[in-house]
């Protein structure tokens, strides 16, 4: 374990290899598990206030979704979540005409829709957060449907946390991203 202030990162989030790799994997990772993506509390306010924004990018049927049973959902755990269609892939996910999915969120945002990327969970996957009190533990979330991101990575030889340096920045800040790198070098 690595720990820079109060954030613990578990030793394969510097150690393993991984570059996301959509053309593979096709966006699994919106459809596969067994809920929504994970949501801060004020990322629900956030999704209701950009909702307008991003309905033009949603699919059909994530729309109609979202209009029975809202943007957000809680999980078994009663942990909030991005609602679900047929309890498969998230409601804001969208297929492109190579049947890859897409978050509808993150094309308004690239668009200049909105300042909001998506949910932080998504954009630190495979990192998954846990808070204790006032600490957080960051794990990586091995899945056989990332196999090819861990080839990927593998060849370029880039380590999880260097993949995920956007997304570090933007959940711990710029200062603490240095921290890590001096940390490990």
């Amino acid at each position: 374990m690595v720990q820079i202030d109060n954030v613990l990162l578990s030793d394969d989030i510097i150690d393993q290899f991984f570059i996301c790799n959509i053309e593979k994997c096709k966006g699994a990772c919106c459809v596969e598990g067994d809920s929504g993506a994970p949501l801060e509390h004020k990322e629900i306010q956030i999704l209701e206030d950009i909702l307008p924004l991003v309905l033009p990018y949603m699919s059909e049927k994530g729309k109609e979704t979202v209009a029975q049973k809202g943007t957000f959902e809680k999980d078994s755990d009663g942990d909030f979540v991005t609602t679900t269609i047929d309890n498969r892939e998230c409601v804001f996910a969208f297929y492109d005409e190579q049947k890859k999915l897409h978050c509808a969120i993150e094309k308004a945002f690239l668009e200049g829709k909105t300042d909001f990327q998506k949910p932080i969970s998504c954009h630190l996957y495979p990192i998954r957060a846990q808070n204790f009190g006032e600490s957080t533990i960051l794990n990586y979330d091995r899945w056989s449907i990332c196999s090819s991101a861990c080839e990927l990575g593998s060849k370029n030889k880039v380590k999880v946390y260097q993949f995920l340096e956007k997304p570090l920045i933007r959940k711990f800040g710029s200062e603490w991203y240095e921290n890590l790198k001096m940390e490990l070098s």
